[in-house]
């Protein structure tokens, strides 16, 4: 007999000990079966699936995963659906395995190709579709799929607005990436976007904040300046260089909800940081 539970706020039936999702419809490809018999993985049993990568997927708003397999003879393309909390945690997980070498795709908010691996995030979902085979055919198939699915699964198509913050000058492209949790090492630093910058023969990386007000804003940085024994002079905004014993010269500024840190130059560089610090918060 089928009963039926309430996980996640999302509608499950159990089937002989299987969990199956009732809000993905999993599209058909033309061709190849459909066969369906993996769990709804859930923050509780991930690691059966991915091991050890699971404490990322987890770090990022991890809510379930639902797997099926489509096979054709002998090639097999295997689609996974991650859902995530919102869409900056799925942008999040999506970025922390992407490489700018990859060659991206108009799939969802962003995606890529490399092999017979495609990648991409919409919404609150993250995608992962994969072969093994190399043959033509097999590989339009996995691409057919990757876009049935975008065109299925309803969210958010743009990049997160955050982003469209950092200076575009001396930026890395598709190197952007969202750390929720522990930045450069302090619990008390927490949900940043992270920028990568070559300019000349300087590389720095730029993290961003958005708080919900000032409050927050001034409460994060006077708890790291107080790791170098400073204090603010004014609690709305302010410019400091500071040694972080992990990190090295810091940059810090802040400024109404934002707050900007730059780590990878020297104390005597404070142009390079003021120019991309007064960009951000002015």
């Amino acid at each position: 007999m089928m009963r039926k539970i309430c996980f996640t706020g999302i509608l499950l039936s159990v089937i002989s000990g299987i969990l199956i999702a009732q809000d993905i419809t999993f599209p058909v490809l033309d061709g190849y079966k459909k066969i369906m018999n993996y769990p709804v993985y859930t923050p509780e049993n991930l690691w059966d699936h991915i091991n050890g990568a699971a404490d990322g997927y987890l770090a990022l708003g991890f809510v379930d995963l639902n797997v099926v397999e489509y096979k054709r003879g002998r090639n097999i393309i295997k689609l996974e659906i991650y859902r995530h909390s919102n869409h900056t945690m799925a942008f999040g997980i999506y970025a922390s395995e992407r490489n700018p070498t990859y060659r991206f795709v108009n799939l969802g908010a962003q995606g890529y190709i490399t092999g017979g691996v495609i990648n991409f995030f919409k919404g609150n979902y993250y995608v992962k579709i994969r072969t093994h085979s190399d043959k033509p055919k097999v590989l339009r198939s996995a691409e057919s799929l990757a876009v049935r699915v975008a065109n299925m699964l309803g969210g958010d198509t743009e990049m997160p607005s955050l982003l469209y913050q950092f200076p575009d000058e001396g930026k890395k492209i598709n190197e952007e990436k969202y750390i929720n949790e522990s930045v450069l090492g302090h619990q008390f630093l927490t949900k940043a976007f992270k920028a990568s910058y070559s300019v000349g023969n300087d590389s720095f990386d730029i993290y961003l904040f958005k708080f919900n007000d000032n409050g927050e804003t001034s409460e994060m940085a006077k708890k790291y300046l107080a790791t170098a024994d400073l204090e603010p002079v004014q609690p709305e905004s302010g410019k400091y260089v500071f040694a972080d014993g992990y990190n090295g010269t810091i940059f810090l500024a802040w400024s109404g909800d934002m707050v900007v840190i730059i780590s990878g130059l020297a104390r005597d560089q404070a142009d390079i940081a003021d120019t991309y610090t007064s960009a951000i918060l002015e």
